[in-house]
């Protein structure tokens, strides 16, 4: 069951984040903006590769697990279940994308930007910074889990380009925190609204933590 969940888990980041970055880059309108979302599905890959690659393998797509499948590297079984639980994950996170832009419809036209406040409202600011967290603090947990295989060797990349795919989503709604100290700092000598949505910088990335670790303790391999 582990595996199950953490390819519903991966397909979720991978597309949250891959449509997300498509939607807050305005992809089409420029190439700059076609070149942003192919690499923010590229980094979403990489960053499930060292999350959830030493659990499932990491298909996150139902045509590599039918490639498997047909090459003989998996049974009917998990065949069937690797892709239900993939299409679960996708339709999960198309359910909270949808519930981010439509909270500010003008996200989708290019016409809200962040900068240490919440740019299209609290509530709004603070999903973006829950959901966000919860992803970033998992690729941590998942890429140095010395039960992971070996991904702890390249963890620091893993997380690294994570935190860049995270900016890719998350500008245009808080000017992406994820990181309670990051936000406390500046929004002391700004001021004003950025002072004003301070709280929900805090305790959005608390509570996306705590989520990463409930999740993390659900699809964690068992000690070798």
């Amino acid at each position: 069951m582990k595996k199950y969940l953490a390819e519903m888990v991966g397909t979720f980041v991978l597309t949250l984040l891959g449509c997300g970055a498509a939607v807050s880059l305005n992809c089409g309108v420029d190439a700059a903006s076609v070149v942003g979302t192919a690499v923010a599905f590229g980094l979403a890959v990489v960053a499930m590769a060292y999350t959830i690659g030493g659990i499932s393998g990491c298909h996150i797509n139902p045509a590599i697990t039918l490639g498997c499948y047909l090459s003989g590297r998996m049974n009917s079984k998990d065949c069937g279940m690797y892709m239900l639980f993939q299409v679960i994950g996708a339709i999960i996170a198309a359910a909270v994308l949808y519930l981010l832009v439509t909270t500010s419809p003008g996200l989708a036209e290019g016409t809200t930007t962040g900068a240490n406040a919440c740019a299209a409202g609290q509530t709004n600011g603070l999903i973006a910074e829950i959901v966000l967290t919860c992803i970033f603090v998992l690729v941590v947990l998942g890429a140095t889990a010395k039960t992971n295989g070996a991904t702890n060797n390249f963890a620091g990349l893993a997380i690294g380009l994570s935190l860049i795919l995270i900016h890719l989503v998350g500008i245009h709604y808080t000017g992406t925190s994820v990181n309670p100290a990051r936000s406390i700092g500046p929004a002391l000598f700004e001021g004003g609204q950025a002072l004003t949505d301070l709280w929900v910088f805090i305790v959005g990335p608390f509570i996306g933590a705590a989520c990463a670790a409930g999740i993390w303790k659900m699809i964690e391999p068992e000690e070798k």
